[in-house]
Order: structure tokens, then C-alpha cells, then sequence
């Protein structure tokens, strides 16, 4: 049963896209700013004289803070009902971390900088998407919630990121970049608060799920939330992983220049795109279980496409490209999923939890543990790492019980 469907502020289809597009555009920045030290490591390594150990660290303490963040403010929206005003203030607080990422003179300050910038960037998902389970119809919920979470910081996150921050980072200096990175949050956030309405709160009782309780660990023990769960514990692994060490591996390994690896992670951002349109699309027409099944195998390219390929870097960038389209599941994980199986009362908390344990097990653990296995080894070990992950996560899949409307309302039927 699409248990949120059944609570839906019905908006005129304007609103709709205006909202799903803003909310796109703001995570977009979010991830601009998320990732920007990843791409811009292979300057910040050298200068302040960072292992690769410490590498993984700093992408490990956003993501404790990001996850730490996304279950408590997403809960916090929740209880109060306030969505917009926490979205707002939450986008201000991370483009001033930006900012102090770039004066962070040593690893102890960078490591702070991060753990701040994580704690104002965690709670803007688990929010937006609640948001988007409010308002917008619950057939186009999946490619609704697809494009909030993927364009935008694909387009920004993935590709403008390498791409623009590299050339500015070689023109300016990485510490220009990072103050570069931190100037659009705040035109977001005004353009949030003028032109979002706050959603209407959902009723803390829906016919027909009054006997269910809503702890939190209620939450987490439905199948379709823990599934999901692990899913994102071992795809968050594989997408930090990818970012903290991919960069420093094209180019100190594979022999890229910085302005070649910019436009091969900037692939990553244009895949990832596309497949916020086809994947999520996908997953309204056929189903959310099979294309999430799938999509881990597709995975399996990139790494080995690092690891092996000889080929001009054009056609490694077209590698790139298919084994990245594995990002088109996010969404579907983090937020579909989870929100079409659980009280509409308690989707920001549901999605909060969901993306906070995979933030945790994964954002925080991962790129720790693949750093020291490349300091232990050398750089492939953490694509070897990556290739494993996406195998376990198409098995863990097959246990996801179908939520998508179209196919429950067949059965049904």
C-alpha cells in the first residue's frame, strides 16, 4: 500500500515544477560545496601535507556530522512542522562553512571546517523530499523526487564542480575556489524563502494505519525501510569512496593531468543527470524493484574501467558515464521507497533515518577504511572496495517489497 499517498496537498502543476526545480537547484549547491575538496585534493594534499589516511578522514567527519544532522533535523521538521524556515536557515549555515574551508590552514582545521559544513548540509534532503511528499502528486512522485536530489547535484555537484573548480583552483588558488563555492547558497536560500510556501502538516492520524505505532525503531523494523537502509550503508560507501579517491587515483596513478580528471569526474555529473530522468522515470513506469536491482550490476563499469582501461580518455570518460548511471537509485532508496511505505506524518523522519545510518556505516566508515587500505596497499584498493560494494547491493535489492503506484495499483486490481 502507498501508505503516503493518501495524504497529499494537491498543488496547481506550476507550483509542482517550481518547487521540485528549486529544491533541485538547492541541493545542487549543496553538493557543489560537498565536493568540492574531493576535486580539489590533489592541490590541498600536497600543501598541507595530508596522507591519504586523513584523506578518508575528512570525507568521513562531514559525513558524521551530515548524518548525525539529517536524523535530527529531519525529525525536528517533523515535530514542528516547520519545513521552509528550517530549509532556509540549514542552506545559509553551509555556504559560511564554504568559506571556512577555505582559511583552514591545517588538517585539525579543515577536519572542523567539514565537520560544520556536514551538520548544516544534513538536514536539506530528508527535508526537501518530505516536502515534494507533500506537494506533489503521488504519480510523479518518483521523478519528482529523482530530479530534487540528482539534477541539480549532478549538473552542480558532479560536473560544474570538477570542471569550474579545477580551472579556478589553477587560475586563483584552492582557497578562491572554495569561497567561489560558498556565494550561491545564499541566493538559493532567499529565492526559497520568497517563492516556497511552508507545506501543509499532515495529520498525525490516517485512516487505516491508526493501530501502527511510529517509534523510530518501528520505522526501521518494515522491511522496505531496513532494506534500504543497507542499500544505503553500501551505495553511500561506493559514492564517497569514489569521490575521496578517485581524483588523487586518476591522476597520481593513472597519470591524468588535473584538467583531464576534472572533465572525467565532471562525466559523473552529466550520468547521474540523465539518469535522474530515465532511471527515476523508469521506476514510475516498470517499477521501483527491478530498475533497483539492476542498477547496482551497471555499477560494477566504473571501477573497472579505472582499474583496466587503455583507451583514449574520451572513451573513458563514456565508461564513466554508463557504470556512474547507477546513481539514478539514490533517490528511490533514500526517499521513494521509504516515503511510499510509511506514514506521511513521518516521512522527514523515515527519510532522515534512512539517509543518517547510511551517512554513518557508510559515509563515515568507508572512506576511513579504503584510505588505510590504500596506505596500506596502494591507491586501487579502494576501486576494488567499490566493486564489491555494488555486487552485494544487487543482491540486497531482491529483498525490497514493490511500492511503486502503477504496479500496486495492477495488483490490486
Amino acid at each position: 500500500m502507498d501508505v503516503a499517498s493518501s495524504f497529499t496537498t494537491r498543488r496547481s502543476g506550476g507550483y509542482q515544477v517550481l518547487l521540485v526545480c528549486l529544491l533541485s537547484l538547492n541541493f545542487g549547491i549543496v553538493f557543489f560545496d560537498r565536493n568540492a575538496l574531493n576535486f580539489l585534493m590533489p592541490f590541498v594534499q600536497p600543501e598541507l601535507r595530508l596522507n591519504n589516511t586523513q584523506v578518508g578522514l575528512l570525507a568521513s567527519a562531514l559525513s558524521l556530522s551530515w548524518a548525525l544532522a539529517a536524523f535530527g533535523i529531519g525529525k525536528l521538521s517533523d515535530t514542528l512542522g516547520s519545513r521552509k524556515r528550517l530549509l532556509v536557515m540549514a542552506t545559509v549555515a553551509f555556504s559560511l562553512c564554504s568559506f571556512m574551508t577555505g582559511i583552514a590552514g591545517t588538517f585539525a582545521l579543515l577536519l572542523g571546517a567539514r565537520l560544520l559544513m556536514g551538520a548544516a548540509e544534513g538536514g536539506i534532503m530528508p527535508i526537501s523530499h518530505a516536502m515534494i511528499a507533500s506537494d506533489v502528486a503521488p504519480e510523479r512522485r518518483g521523478i519528482a523526487q529523482g530530479v530534487a536530489q540528482n539534477l541539480g547535484s549532478s549538473l552542480l555537484g558532479s560536473f560544474a564542480a570538477p570542471v569550474l573548480l579545477v580551472w579556478f583552483a589553477e587560475a586563483f588558488g584552492w582557497r578562491s575556489a572554495f569561497y567561489l563555492a560558498g556565494a550561491p547558497g545564499i541566493l538559493s536560500a532567499m529565492l526559497i524563502w520568497f517563492l516556497i510556501d511552508e507545506p501543509v502538516a499532515p495529520p498525525r492520524a490516517v485512516p487505516g494505519v491508526q493501530e501502527r505505532t511510529h517509534r523510530t525503531l518501528d520505522i526501521l523494523l518494515q522491511r522496505n525501510v531496513w532494506v534500504c537502509v543497507v542499500l544505503g550503508v553500501l551505495l553511500v560507501s561506493y559514492l564517497v569512496i569514489c569521490w575521496a579517491f578517485m581524483p588523487i587515483y586518476l591522476t597520481q596513478v593513472r597519470g591524468y593531468s588535473p584538467e583531464v580528471m576534472g572533465w572525467l569526474m565532471g562525466t559523473l555529473g552529466i550520468s547521474a543527470a540523465v539518469a535522474s530522468f530515465v532511471v527515476a522515470g523508469l521506476s514510475d513506469r516498470i517499477g521501483r524493484r527491478p530498475v533497483m536491482i539492476v542498477m547496482p550490476f551497471v555499477g560494477i563499469i566504473l571501477p573497472l574501467a579505472a582499474l583496466y582501461f587503455q583507451g583514449p580518455a574520451w572513451a573513458m570518460a563514456a565508461l564513466f558515464f554508463i557504470g556512474w548511471s547507477l546513481n539514478g537509485i539514490f533517490p528511490m532508496f533514500m526517499a521513494t521507497v521509504p516515503s511510499e511505505s510509511v506514514d506521511p506524518y513521518h516521512v522527514a523522519t523515515a527519510l532522515g533515518l534512512t539517509m543518517g545510518v547510511a551517512e554513518v556505516l557508510g559515509g563515515v566508515f568507508a572512506p576511513s577504511l579504503a584510505g588505510m587500505a590504500a596506505d596500506a596497499t596502494n591507491l586501487s584498493a579502494p576501486l576494488w572496495i567499490m566493486f564489491g560494494l555494488t555486487i552485494a547491493s544487487g543482491l540486497i535489492a531482491m529483498f525490497l517489497i514493490e511500492t511503486a503506484p502503477s504496479q500496486v495499483a495492477k495488483k490490486a486490481g
